[in-house]
């Protein structure tokens, strides 16, 4: 029986070529059965039916022929998309633009972008959107911003949000590296960054140092406390390496705390990843501050730019981790959670390479902020079997759930000890090389091995699947897939958790070499992820409660030249229609200056009320140097807008921040409540509005306000519509009376009176000069100026059609909400008063005000540095 069986297994394989003449010769009585039997289906009658035909022009080949001809007058032969050199050129005929431009698209050089004409850079991923996007040209890039069409669909893509995977190329975003001792790193920072304070500082910046999380924190000028802004920024430590590192004593410095000792000197390497609006002043900010730190100490501290080099691909939504675990295939882990080199779960092994296949990314829970630092197989190797659209499931389950992980295994989104890698000859490394030296992404100024092209890939597929059938030569596939240069079938890449802790979105964020870009991306969107530009970006961001940068941080230069831009094409876009056609203009950016007319109608009011001279003298809300005394009572215009933010006015990002500024204008009897984790702070909000007698002993209105520099604080506040309507970006928010808020809450519903404004004041409320500054007014006829209400800030994020909770964002001066929120309390029952303030919000083309309710993001966060 033995022999037997072993004389069945001894199956002689196909023929390695098939001769299809002599093969019909010998199957012809089994071809003549079949085609009998297909005749008597079809009655003999082989034609198309007449309904499934379609006209087309295959059958003339004349187009192509004049296509080709036309080709041969520009240039000489054809070229391939594989070659890397123009062809031959005849003498004195240059190569066409359309096959140079080919060229250069196809290329993908290891470090920096193509440029177009013009020097605008390109993303590795241009071409892919330039075929589906809306692009335009921002920051000294081609960026994708809306998908082609009006610019709208917001209630699909936020309805993808929740329920799928989105995607962005944020290739565009710059990353710094400081190298030098720690400690110099650490006085660098505390001069330049504005910290978190989480509750748990002291462990939460053991994490930051050691490597194990990353931190956000808001980049200003090396100087004095609230110096210019530049941009909020993302920071992450090089890991440690070695064990006794994670049991060193800490330091506190500025709030933030570090090694001290041996450690506290030790070299170490810092990535700060920088928006590409602000790159080149937050690398200069920061040059300067190493310079300056150079000096004092005689440390050496390298300032190196890493744009061009490292990229960063942004995954959001509900189902991203499932994305991750499908696409992300590791086969070594160089740090996890505590910095520390890790064992991995043995998966299968090739007889010629040493490298263990693991699943990171199962039965694995990944805290916000945490960062995973992984060497991966090309995406494009595995086989096609394992490219499958994500699996549905409950949205609601957390990341990195045991039974999730196991039903994503079992599906197929996992790779299983089964798992066929395309090519192993594709994915062996050097001989020589080691993994922990050319797989590290923080020797970045090193260089990184390119990713296998296409075509060579293509070519190794090809064979794979003649190989699979006994056809063609064996060889010939090692030896296509070994020529053309040095690559590499592994890729460094840092897992960055950037979900925030409320839990109001789900974000990971892919940081690899930027070769690497477009070997990601196509396996990503065919595994299930939604492309997003710009625009689309911004309004994932309103969704999520975060300020999208720059336009939800006026007090930063990149605002500035963002909105010139902004209003630049808005006037282009304007000239092009009829005079007549053309709607009313309006100040882009807002005239934030115009706030200081407010603050003066305070003081104003204030100093009438008030009955003793020593109070009086007391008011002086606005510097004199910044804005002379105005008399209200006067017509005239006030001349206060200039473009951008005001040169004397910072935002608040912290509640430390607020408090300082209080302080300063000794102003603690505002009331505002910055949040804090001490516990008798903890209500007093609530404790505070229903205490009339505690009330009653703070000082009324401003009049303990000094003069602090000069400089007013400005707040982040969130705007809910009271009885509906809708915010756009721009519109000015507006102090109400309370005569205002009674008559909006307890109007009848057949009662449709609203407050507006005349239709002829909507275009004079701010008003050009021939110098193009915008100007507030103030109307001359009683009756209008009876309607005119005084601004307190502006929106800077409208409210985004199709979102759950409509609501829109907006920065307002501090010291006038806080006075808008006593004037309510004092006027209404304890019972009606709310934590929220009463505000008018006007489009600028509308003449209808709106009641809102504005919360005070400070006043429910600790700190506001999350971005997006």
């Amino acid at each position: 029986m033995a022999v037997e069986g072993s004389k069945q297994r001894r199956v002689s394989a196909p023929p390695r070529s098939l001769n299809v003449q002599k093969f019909a010769e010998s199957r012809a009585a089994e071809l003549e059965t079949l085609h009998s039997i297909v005749a008597n289906r079809s009655n003999n009658d082989f034609r198309s039916r007449r309904n499934k035909r379609r006209r087309t022009t295959s059958h003339d080949n004349r187009v192509a022929k004049n296509r080709h001809r036309k080709r041969r007058k520009l240039g000489e032969g054809v070229v391939r998309l594989g070659d890397d050199v123009a062809p031959a050129k005849r003498q004195g005929e240059k190569v066409p633009r359309r096959v140079r431009r080919r060229i250069e698209l196809k290329k993908n050089p290891e470090s920096g972008y193509s440029t177009s004409g013009d020097g605008t850079k390109r993303l590795r991923t241009h071409v892919w959107h330039a075929k589906r996007f809306t692009m335009t040209k921002q920051w000294g890039f081609h960026l994708p911003l809306v998908l082609q069409g009006r610019g709208r669909g917001s209630r699909a893509l936020l309805k993808r949000f929740r329920d799928g995977v989105l995607m962005h190329d944020a290739s565009y975003y710059g990353a710094i590296q400081l190298e030098g001792p720690e400690s110099s790193l650490l006085q660098v920072l505390s001069t330049v960054l504005v910290f978190s304070q989480p509750s748990d500082s002291e462990h939460i910046s053991h994490l930051v140092l050691s490597g194990a999380i990353y931190g956000s924190a808001m980049l200003h000028h090396p100087g004095a406390p609230f110096s210019p802004a530049v941009a909020p920024v993302t920071y992450m430590w090089r890991p440690f390496q070695r064990q006794d590192v994670v049991d060193a004593d800490y330091h506190s410095a500025d709030g933030y705390n570090g090694r001290q000792g041996i450690e506290g000197s030790s070299f170490r390497q810092l990535l700060v990843w920088i928006h590409a609006s602000a790159f080149s002043e937050a690398y200069d900010a920061l040059k300067l501050a190493s310079q300056k730190q150079m000096d004092e100490t005689g440390s050496l501290i390298n300032c190196i730019s890493l744009q061009g080099k490292l990229a960063k691909l942004e995954i959001m939504g509900s189902k991203s981790f499932q994305l991750l675990q499908k696409i992300l295939h590791p086969v070594t882990s160089i740090a996890d959670n505590s910095g520390q080199l890790r064992k991995c779960s043995h998966m299968g092994s090739d007889a010629k390479t040493s490298f263990k296949k693991i699943s990171i990314l199962e039965n694995q829970h990944h805290t916000p902020s945490s960062i995973t630092s992984l060497t991966v197989i090309d995406p494009r190797a595995l086989s096609e079997e394992k490219v499958e659209h994500v699996p549905k499931v409950d949205s609601t389950s957390n990341l990195g759930n045991t039974r999730e992980g196991e039903k994503l295994s079992a599906s197929g989104g996992i790779p299983s000890e089964n798992t066929e890698l395309l090519s192993s000859s594709l994915l062996e490394p050097e001989e020589g090389s080691a993994l922990s030296d050319s797989m590290d992404l923080w020797d970045a100024s090193k260089g990184f091995l390119p990713p296998v092209e296409d075509n060579v890939l293509c070519i190794a597929k090809h064979q794979q699947k003649l190989d699979f059938f006994c056809l063609g030569n064996t060889n010939l596939g090692k030896q296509n897939a070994s020529i053309g240069g040095h690559f590499c079938g592994f890729c460094p890449i840092l897992l960055a958790n950037d979900s925030n802790k409320r839990g109001s979105i789900i974000r990971w964020s892919i940081i690899l070499p930027l070769s690497w870009v477009k070997v990601f991306w196509v396996p990503l969107i065919s595994g299930g992820a939604h492309a997003i530009g710009s625009t689309e970006k911004h309004w994932i961001a309103h969704e999520a409660g975060l300020p999208y940068f720059p336009s939800g941080f006026p007090d930063c230069n990149a605002y500035s030249s963002f909105m010139a831009n902004k209003a630049a094409a808005s006037d282009e876009k304007m000239e092009l229609r009829p005079p007549a056609m053309r709607p009313v203009r309006i100040p882009i950016p807002p005239p934030w200056e115009t706030v200081l007319c407010s603050l003066e109608k305070e003081s104003s009011r204030v100093e009438d009320a008030e009955t003793l001279s020593k109070e009086q003298c007391s008011i002086n809300v606005v510097n004199e140097n910044s804005c002379k005394k105005l008399d209200c009572q006067r017509s005239d215009v006030l001349a206060l807008g200039h473009h951008g933010f005001m040169s004397d006015g910072f935002v608040a990002r912290t509640s430390n921040m607020l408090r300082h500024f209080l302080g300063e204008i000794r102003g603690d009897h505002l009331l505002l409540f910055p949040k804090s984790d001490l516990p008798d702070l903890k209500n007093s909000i609530d404790k505070f509005m229903k205490d009339d007698e505690r009330l009653s002993r703070t000082p009324k209105g401003v009049t303990t306000l000094t003069n602090g520099g000069g400089r007013l604080c400005f707040l982040r506040v969130i705007l809910h519509a009271y009885k509906g309507g809708v915010f756009e970006e721009g519109a000015v928010v507006c102090a109400p009376r309370y005569t205002d808020i009674k008559s909006w809450i307890s109007r009848l519903s057949i009662n449709r009176e609203e407050l507006q404004i005349p239709q002829s004041s909507v275009g004079s409320y701010f008003e050009q000069q021939p110098s193009g500054k915008w100007e507030l007014q103030i109307p001359e006829d009683p009756i209008v100026k009876e309607l005119h209400r005084w601004p307190l800030g502006f929106v800077t994020s409208g409210v985004v059609r199709g979102s759950k909770k409509p609501s829109a964002e907006a920065v307002c001066e501090a010291t006038l909400l806080a006075g808008l929120r006593e004037e309510q309390w004092n006027a209404m029952p304890v019972k009606r008063r709310r934590k929220e303030i009463y505000v008018l919000v006007r489009n600028l083309r509308s003449t209808a005000y709106r009641l809102a309710l504005a919360t005070i993001v400070l006043e429910q966060n600790k700190e506001d540095l999350e971005f997006l």
